[in-house]
């Protein structure tokens, strides 16, 4: 008698084979070679390779449409992907999930899979501001994490739904304790304080006053407020003198 296990096992490979090549298809479809040139410079730690070149105004409008599909959930469960624009869509289908406990689930086991800032700051997830009072524990764990991605996707989450309704004075406290040599995750943390600069400027401004951040993001910070619209130009004028020397 055949094995109905291996049966089984090899209907889900074939299964997967034609999801797989299925979106593939329909991503190669939406190619803009001079666009996956033009981003692929933006990227450095993705191979080209794996840039397809697909406009995310386009990848918008096909995850919406796929998310629709039976197909979409069983796409959910593959991992890990071949190409950059795979992973958008995974990630584009997960903030289509509108029950939190199932989009987290889906969340932990995407973020291990990130390895470049766009797919990292894609994600918004606005159905999170609904659930703000538990969010934040998640938050507060990604940040805490040992991996550049999850970490900025920590401040990221902390930067899109905590800065206004939701701020709390001892939540840019999370982000200047934050010591790392990765850029991706320094650059992260200075655009979050200088968001924090334009939208709760009398709490935020001592973290620069008492040069609470790395000299890097501290500059970093003031150099983004700088170039901020939302920051009157009295306060820019203040900050500029706040900028320091950086170690040789």
């Amino acid at each position: 008698m055949p094995d109905m296990g291996n049966i089984r096992i090899k209907d889900e490979n074939m299964n997967k084979t034609t999801i797989i090549t299925n979106v593939q298809t329909r991503l190669f479809e939406l190619q803009d070679l001079k666009y996956r040139d033009f981003h692929a410079k933006l990227m450095p730690t993705v191979n080209k390779e794996k840039i397809i070149g697909v406009r995310t105004p386009a990848l918008r409008v096909f995850a919406k449409k796929y998310g629709k599909t039976d197909e979409a959930k069983e796409y959910l469960q593959i991992l890990p992907h071949q190409y950059y624009e795979e992973n958008n869509l995974h990630g584009l289908l997960i903030e289509q999930i509108k029950d939190y406990d199932t989009c987290l689930e889906e969340l932990e086991r995407f973020l291990p899979y990130i390895d470049n800032w766009a797919t990292c700051d894609l994600l918004a997830l606005h159905m999170m501001k609904k659930h703000r009072d538990i969010f934040i524990r998640e938050v507060f764990r990604w940040i805490e994490s040992d991996q550049p991605y999850t970490i900025r996707f920590g401040i990221s989450m902390l930067m899109r739904h905590y800065l206004d309704e939701g701020f709390k004075p001892e939540y840019p406290e999370k982000v200047a304790t934050i010591r790392s040599e990765e850029y991706y995750v320094n650059m992260m943390a200075a655009w979050y304080f200088a968001t924090a600069l334009a939208k709760q400027y009398d709490a935020v401004l001592p973290y620069i006053q008492q040069r609470r951040l790395e000299p890097w993001t501290h500059n970093k910070t003031i150099q983004k407020a700088m170039e901020s619209e939302r920051i009157p130009d009295g306060q820019k004028a203040y900050l500029r003198g706040l900028k320091v020397k950086l170690p040789k």
